[in-house]
């Protein structure tokens, strides 16, 4: 079965308003900090990573029907599930019912604060220097994605001017299929509205979006 993810909406019409949150809103119940906590502490451990995380939400069948936080839980879920974390009936009882499986790491609420101040950097050192410059025009592939990307589906095919080098950082592309970091060089790429809107785009408008090395081409 190929590789679908439910997350990629940007530019598609017929999901409704957008409606902006009071800002400083984090959360509407309290069930919803219990679930950052989880999936925070579980990540922790090292059982899986950022860019499995978002995979796991992405492919989730439902994705449209849940809320965020649903999302990250239901995510969760099926993270566990998948490495023998937590067992069927666990989930339907709502409990542990079973031993602990070992873990490679645990986060304990007293390092909590510090984990957060110090976050995990994605940079990596540079095995080759960057393909393209500031400045220059490039195109992003166009084909389809059979795994879980970064680049929009909006921005598939498009051509735009790199405006920042960023480094080498984790590619998520395989990051989140256990292939490992493959480090590859990190571009901001901005582009017209109307590259990616069409003609009836208001002019003047531009959208920047991060981009790996391996997402692009040279523009003629």
């Amino acid at each position: 079965m190929s590789y679908r993810s439910h997350a990629d909406l940007g530019g598609e019409e017929g999901h409704g308003r957008v409606v902006p949150e009071p800002e400083g809103e984090l959360f509407h119940a309290p069930w919803e900090r219990q679930a950052l906590a989880l999936t925070l502490a579980m990540g922790a451990t090292g059982a899986w990573n950022l860019d499995m995380s978002r995979s796991a939400r992405e492919t989730l069948p439902d994705y449209s029907t849940l809320s965020y936080y649903e999302l990250w839980i239901k995510g969760l879920e099926k993270l566990l599930a998948e490495r023998g974390l937590i067992a069927a009936d666990e989930l339907d009882a709502g409990r542990m019912l079973h031993p602990a499986p070992p873990l490679d790491r645990v986060l304990r609420a007293a390092d909590v604060p510090a984990l957060l101040a110090r976050g995990a950097s994605t940079e990596r050192p540079a095995a080759a220097p960057p393909r393209f410059a500031v400045g220059e025009r490039v195109r992003t592939r166009a084909s389809r994605f059979d795994h879980h990307t970064r680049l929009p589906g909006y921005a598939r095919g498009k051509i735009g001017r790199v405006e920042h080098v960023r480094g080498v950082h984790v590619f998520a592309d395989t990051h989140a299929h256990g292939r490992g970091e493959q480090p590859q060089w990190l571009y901001t790429v901005v582009f017209s509205g109307r590259e990616l809107w069409g003609d009836d785009c208001a002019p003047g408008l531009g959208v920047s979006i991060d981009a790996w090395e391996p997402y692009l081409e040279m523009a003629p």
